[in-house]
């Protein structure tokens, strides 16, 4: 599945329950010490996907453990990013030269609850939700939306190290499987208490008008809704994407 929504040069893994290859490293699980049993299996099996991505990088092995945002802690030289859900859990990852920056995300393919819509949408993606809906009545098109702006979320964060309301992030969706997001940091502050990361700013996109341009895509399918998006880095700039556009599929 997660084969569909990123470029075919980025490493992906995935898995659709808990079952893990290997023993987890006991240094990754002490970041959940205290934790429910199912909290740890599903962090486990995430990482193992993530493991499973700097795999098939030739990464030497190693914890993957975490940034002070909370956030994993990537090899030096390598971006990625990790999602999970309920029945779902996946990893991407790629050498910083080739993509500065990658996000993804999945959601289950339902509704989002009564009210949210509102709190996390502009008026215009509100006005696309309806339009497609309309056309698409079986795509959940509010949770796919918010998918798609933790996507970008997740890859400008570990990037700039500043945090940004789902607001600041513009999507455009179309129905047959490719989005797009302009980020307008002014929208929103980070909250005072809130830290920022180191973070070099390599991984985010060359602004027009004010604005950090996303491309990604999304899929729909066994009940999941799954997002991605990746920023060039300098070996892919210009370079064309050879895989076809995602489909709908559910």
């Amino acid at each position: 599945m997660i084969e569909r929504v990123v470029p075919e040069t980025v490493a992906r893994a995935e898995a659709f329950d808990d079952a893990l290859p290997g023993l987890p490293d006991p240094r990754e699980l002490a970041l959940l010490r205290g934790q429910p049993e199912a909290i740890v299996r599903r962090f486990a099996a995430a990482r193992s996907c993530a493991h499973h991505c700097l795999d098939q990088l030739a990464v030497p092995p190693g914890p993957l453990l975490r940034t002070p945002d909370g956030g994993p802690k990537w090899p030096p030289g390598v971006v990625g990013s990790i999602t999970h859900c309920a029945g779902y859990r996946g990893a991407v990852a790629a050498r910083a030269g080739r993509w500065a920056a990658l996000g993804v995300d999945a959601e289950p393919a339902l509704p989002l609850p009564t009210g949210v819509l509102d709190l996390v949408t502009t008026a215009p993606e509100r006005r696309m939700v309806a339009g497609l809906s309309r056309r698409s009545p079986e795509v959940p098109w509010d949770r796919l939306l918010f998918s798609a702006k933790e996507s970008v979320y997740k890859a400008w964060h570990p990037a700039t190290g500043r945090w940004i309301g789902t607001r600041a992030i513009e999507v455009t969706l179309t129905a047959d499987g490719l989005l797009t997001a302009l980020v307008r940091p002014e929208r929103t502050q980070p909250p005072r208490a809130r830290g920022r990361s180191a973070a070099t700013g390599d991984g985010v996109p060359r602004p027009r008008g004010g604005a950090y341009p996303y491309r990604g895509r999304w899929h729909s399918g066994d009940g999941l809704l799954l997002t991605a998006v990746a920023v060039p880095g300098v070996e892919t700039v210009g370079r064309p994407d050879p895989r076809p556009t995602a489909r709908l599929s559910v």
